[in-house]
């Protein structure tokens, strides 16, 4: 949590903890970029209105730097444009000051189940991309036509080698990347913008 305002920090933070959530609170946007350790699961909770770098600005500072975690913004003099952009940005939700205790819970609750959320996908395709580096050079052949939704008896033309053998290479890709359908493997590959011959 980020308010240049000791005062709000310390009764956000008072709240928080009484339903047994973890806080850091820091006092200015550098004191967070200085101390936020990589990896750290939860959300950010950013005042918008401050010195130097303000919100919106640590929001963008923090995405440059490849840091994920889900945004609250908080604000006293909020309008639409700022809001809109912020959700732009990607943030979860953005809130004025002074906020009801049910309506920040309520969104800490919902930015920590999407920071769950994309914890879980990075390392399914991050699991999904150690898999690829396991096929040989004819499966990564393969799998770039079955994706690109060719037949295997298009596939086998195009490569110049019997139906037959498109099959067992496609059968033993499908286990190789642990997928049970063509369905399967096209949302992994999209979901990561994952190509085969990527590694």
């Amino acid at each position: 949590m980020v308010d240049d305002d000791p005062s709000v920090l310390k009764a956000l933070a008072r709240l928080l903890r009484s339903i047994d959530l973890n806080v850091a609170t820091f006092a200015s946007p550098q004191e967070l970029l200085e101390q936020l350790e990589p990896g750290i699961h939860g959300c950010l909770v950013l005042d918008v209105d401050m010195p130097k770098l303000n919100g919106l600005e640590l929001q963008q500072e923090l995405a440059a730097r490849g840091n994920d975690l889900p945004v609250i913004f908080l604000t006293g003099h909020g309008d639409i444009p700022m809001s809109v952009k912020a959700m732009k940005q990607g943030a979860v939700d953005f809130l004025t000051k002074p906020v009801h205790d049910q309506d920040l819970i309520a969104a800490i609750h919902a930015a920590i189940e999407k920071d769950g959320m994309n914890r879980r996908t990075r390392a399914e395709l991050a699991e999904f991309r150690e898999r690829l580096r396991t096929l040989t050079l004819r499966e990564r052949e393969v799998l770039e036509h079955v994706i690109s939704g060719r037949l295997n008896k298009q596939i086998a033309a195009d490569l110049g080698i019997v139906e037959k053998t498109i099959k067992v290479h496609r059968a033993h890709l499908m286990a190789k990347l642990k997928v049970r359908s063509l369905a399967d493997l096209v949302r992994l590959v999209e979901r990561g913008g994952i190509m085969p011959s990527e590694s």
